[in-house]
């Protein structure tokens, strides 16, 4: 039976229960707990050392309101950072490739950022879907394709994701293929080819890194827009 290169996407099931549940779990169960001892180990000091070090660079140009959103942030990239590398192994499922797991992560967060700011600030809210000195002509224009744009944000954070990490496991699994076809025909080219694959797989480990810095950086600068 030939299998589809999109049969990776699909949501693994054993015995009718879907294990998407599992895949989101595990993430959380391989990092470490930290102690009640005064002195950490080195795996908790640099884990420690990355979220205090993100947490800083990423709040820097928000006001003292928006760092009460410093665990979210924290906790959504190391969650996404898991979730894309974890996906990168063999035989794992990765489920930020899904759609609606973004979307679930990326509309909810977006929709809070919106109602912060129309509850604190309405009126400079507001004030981002019409530019200060607009002509009266492009008054009506202007508010719809702002309004327009501000509904896309959400949308644009969890496809921008999915495509990104969906090109590169397909990619990465064409090539493979390629590889494992052209070994007893030339050898030669199946080894530059897996040569390429290697390149491939470490540029796909930069890119689920940066793919979850990128989600949680846009969450920040929309966050900033209202508070």
């Amino acid at each position: 039976m030939t299998l589809s290169f999109f049969d990776q996407f699909i949501s693994p099931m054993f015995l009718g229960i879907p294990l998407m549940a599992l895949a989101i779990m595990v993430p959380w169960i391989m990092f470490p707990t930290p102690s009640s001892r005064w002195m950490n180990n080195r795996m908790l000091t640099l884990q420690n050392w990355f979220i205090n070090l993100f947490t800083k660079q990423l709040l820097l140009p928000l006001n003292t309101t928006g760092h009460k959103w410093a665990l979210i942030f924290a906790s959504l990239m190391i969650f996404l950072i898991s979730l894309n590398m974890l996906g990168l192994l063999p035989y794992t499922f990765t489920p930020t490739t899904q759609l609606s797991l973004n979307m679930g992560l990326a509309v909810p967060l977006w929709l809070a950022t919106v109602i912060i700011g129309m509850r604190n600030q309405p009126t400079h809210s507001l004030g981002h879907l019409l530019p200060e000195g607009t002509p009266v002509l492009l008054i009506p224009v202007l508010i719809i394709i702002e309004t327009i744009s501000l509904f896309i944000r959400p949308i644009a954070l969890g496809v921008r994701l999915t495509a990104n990490l969906t090109a590169g496991h397909l990619l990465i699994q064409l090539i493979a293929t390629a590889a494992f076809v052209l070994m007893p025909l030339m050898p030669t080219v199946a080894l530059l080819t897996t040569i390429l694959l290697f390149l491939l797989t470490l540029l796909e480990v930069a890119v689920a890194m940066i793919q979850a810095y990128v989600f949680v950086l846009l969450l920040s600068l929309y966050l900033q827009e209202n508070v």
